[in-house]
């Protein structure tokens, strides 16, 4: 055979990922590299590309063994020309958003036509050597040292035999072999066997302790069991399906027992591929037992009598050596799409809608996207949900399911992200008494694509039971172009991915697109391609506010309500129960009219003093709307809010409301906006002497006089009495001649 070029070589290499090679597939590709002259480092060097499983000196290793192995049959590069090809169609399949992973959520078609398959004899052993048999059984299944479970005694149910206890679990397969070697009767090895019974074995190793799930040290086999069609139908189906069988023991009845190759890592990867296993058998006429899906299922025992019936051992090694040998054949034939369902099969059992993870807007196992401009404090925004999902309470007046979250910090390096949580638990003065419920994934300088990603972080949320998993910000692992609409398919599928195997909500943040934004719905603002649109099933977008005069005046007429009821119920609680009403509550001049009749003067100081402070402070207040898009719920109003570093605040006011963000303006909007109208022009004129008034209030004047607001305003004397006129909520008393005039406040009746 001509051998290939080393270019050629390298350049099929390069469009094979490593990632989706399993372990035979690699080493094909070292021994195919090794054949046609190129060296051990080529193969470590394409080998690094799959950071998660790469080893550093493990291809030098295995390279040595390859001339030896490589020699009868030759693996060359034919091989890697034809993974080229294979791993060209995988990424062309990516960017028409085929789901490819083995572990993804099963729905399978038929891979045999069943028609064609003929019953398959099973033929009970005449010559039987019971002892050898469950010699060859545990010697398939387990290492010596590996500690083996089995049950000989029963108890009747019915008329059916049920295992008696847990049954042993203190020897090892090891110990077992070497004690049968020396009987020929099982039942000298394992104890009296109830005949009518038979007796039961579990199939996966366990650590010594106990039987349960838990004690399963190694997830290795699955069991497949059918008793709804006949043996010798079984025998043929699982032989056809090719299913990578260990042993397969005829269980004494109408069924038999094929212990399969599971090989999983864990609990989690166990469970998906069973499923995956039993859904491939059903659609394939294989009824399974779905029961036997944990892996510490007892299965029949080889070697031992069940009324009058042998449990015995029929084959072992069957169909393919492993279970990705096997699942890579499976998926060959197999479109990964769903049967269509009839809507009337469950008009009457409709399936449970998944929990909600934030009220009235997202459920878990859903997408939210939290879109804005920069400097918007979504950052925060986030900080701030994940911190009131842990604590169980709300966020921006929704309330949250309590539970784990996972925040991936991708912007942040670790120490400021860090301190940005336990600022923001102390501005909104929540106590951490949840903070185990917060993990954070700091990954500034370590990010990788998001289909890399995703499978990483699956992989160490597993066990963890997050609720949701917030990813912050995507653009540091966007794959592909932002305005491609196929990359960005690709992309947003790997957030699918996360919440179909994590059963979790999947939260991130994007920023808007550059330019003029009012033409634009809410939900088109995020940079990028539409994709960013229509993927999530809530879209959260922010956009700013713009603050004029009379805001910020009704926004320190806001604070200075809040602070006198939360000052009165503190200091007077008295007064404050028998006098202010509910209709006070929310009345500024009723509010202050009460603080200067509760309390004492140093109080009324104090008062003065800290709400001045804090209205020096909201000079740094932003102000943000957030209008949503959402799938599963009803629309709602948009959300109005303040945003103080480090924390965002709802206005309960109303103060926010009227406005309209000047993004959202057209043009000839905002010139109507600059010719203002004579009414808009006297409420300016009444709010510039309130904003005067309240501040030589706040700075302790106990009398304040025409000059004194001429001054504070900028203005003349007479320019303020002719404001005083038209406001109508002030009084002039002459205070003697040539003496500029002291102004009140009008007092109010509580007429409630």
């Amino acid at each position: 055979m001509k051998k290939m070029s080393r270019e050629q070589i390298l350049q099929h290499l390069d469009r094979i990922d490593p990632a989706r090679c399993n372990y035979e597939k690699w080493t094909q590709v070292g021994m195919a590299l090794q054949y046609e002259g190129l060296s051990a480092s080529d193969w470590d060097q394409w080998s690094r590309r799959d950071s998660a499983r790469y080893h550093a000196g493990e291809c030098f290793k295995k390279w040595s063994t390859f001339a030896s192995s490589n020699a009868a049959n030759p693996v060359t590069g034919g091989t890697i020309v034809h993974l080229s090809n294979e791993h060209s169609g995988l990424l062309s399949a990516l960017e028409n958003n085929v789901a490819l992973d083995w572990d993804a959520t099963i729905t399978v078609d038929a891979i045999i036509d069943t028609y064609e398959v003929a019953p398959k004899d099973v033929t009970e052993p005449q010559d039987w050597n019971p002892a050898n048999e469950l010699i060859k059984y545990l010697s398939t299944l387990f290492e010596s040292s590996e500690h083996v479970g089995y049950v000989t005694s029963a108890w009747l149910k019915g008329e059916k035999w049920l295992p008696g206890n847990k049954g042993a679990y203190d020897r090892t397969a090891g110990q077992l072999i070497q004690e049968l070697s020396k009987k020929k009767n099982v039942e000298d090895v394992l104890g009296t066997v109830n005949p009518e019974a038979g007796a039961w074995i579990r199939f996966n190793p366990l650590d010594g302790q106990g039987v349960t799930n838990n004690n399963v040290a190694d997830y290795r086999y699955a069991l497949v069991e059918s008793d709804s069609i006949p043996v010798e139908m079984q025998n043929s189906l699982i032989r056809e399906l090719q299913l990578p069988v260990a042993c397969l023991v005829h269980s004494g009845r109408q069924s038999l027992h094929a212990i399969v190759r599971i090989d999983a890592v864990d609990k989690f990867e166990y469970r998906k591929r069973v499923d995956y296993l039993y859904a491939v058998c059903k659609r394939n006429g294989l009824d399974v037992d779905t029961q036997n899906s944990n892996p510490s299922r007892l299965s029949r025992i080889p070697g031992v009598m069940r009324d009058g019936k042998k449990q015995y051992l029929v084959d072992t090694n069957l169909g393919f050596g492993s279970w990705v040998e096997w699942h890579d054949w499976a998926e060959s034939v197999n479109d990964e799409l769903p049967d269509a369902e009839s809507l009337a099969d469950v008009w009457d059992d409709m399936p449970p809608l998944a929990p909600t993870l934030i009220d009235k807007v997202l459920r878990q196992g859903h997408k939210m996207l939290i879109a804005g401009p920069s400097k918007a404090g979504k950052s925060f925004l986030l900080i701030q949900m994940c911190i009131a999902i842990a604590e169980g309470r709300d966020w921006l007046g929704f309330n949250c399911t309590q539970g784990k979250v996972l925040y991936v910090n991708l912007e942040l390096d670790r120490a400021s992200c860090l301190h940005r949580f336990r600022d923001v638990y102390d501005d909104i003065g929540c106590e951490a008494n949840n903070i185990n419920n917060i993990d954070i994934w700091n990954l500034r300088g370590n990010a990788v694509p998001m289909d890399k990603l995703a499978p990483k972080l699956i992989r160490r949320a597993k066990q963890k039971e997050y609720i949701a998993v917030v990813i912050d910000p995507i653009y540091k692992v966007i794959t592909g172009d932002e305005n491609s609409a196929s990359e960005m398919a690709h992309f947003t599928n790997q957030f699918d991915k996360i919440a179909n195997d994590l059963g979790c909500a999947v939260i991130y943040c994007h920023h808007h697109s550059k330019g003029y934004q009012g033409s634009k719905r809410s939900m088109d603002r995020a940079s990028g391609s539409g994709v960013f649109a229509r993927d999530p099933d809530a879209i959260l977008d922010l956009i700013e506010l713009p603050l004029d005069n009379n805001v910020n005046f009704r926004k320190e007429q806001a604070i200075r309500t809040d602070l006198a009821l939360a000052m009165l119920e503190e200091i007077n609680p008295a007064y404050f129960q028998n006098n202010v009403w509910e209709s006070d509550k929310s009345n500024f001049d009723k509010m202050q009219w009460h603080v200067r009749q509760a309390l004492t003067d140093e109080q009324l100081y104090q008062y003065q003093e800290k709400a001045g402070r804090i209205i020096d402070e909201s000079c740094m207040y932003s102000a943000w709307r957030i209008e949503t898009t959402l799938r599963e719920f009803p629309y709602f109003e948009p959300v109005n809010m303040w945003f103080q570093y480090p924390t965002h605040k709802v206005d309960t006011f109303g103060i926010l409301k009227e406005l309209t963000p000047e993004s959202d303006m057209a043009p000839w909007q905002k010139a109507m906006d600059k010719r203002k109208s004579p009414e808009v022009k006297k409420e300016k004129r009444s709010t510039e002497l309130e904003i005067a008034f309240t501040s030589l209030e706040a700075d302790g004047k106990e009398e304040i006089t025409t000059s004194d607001l001429a001054e504070q305003m900028g203005v003349t004397v007479r320019t303020v009495s002719n404001r005083i006129k038209e406001h109508g909520g002030f009084e002039r008393i002459k205070n003697g001649p040539g003496l500029p005039s002291i102004i009140k406040r009008k007092e109010i009746d509580d007429e409630e």
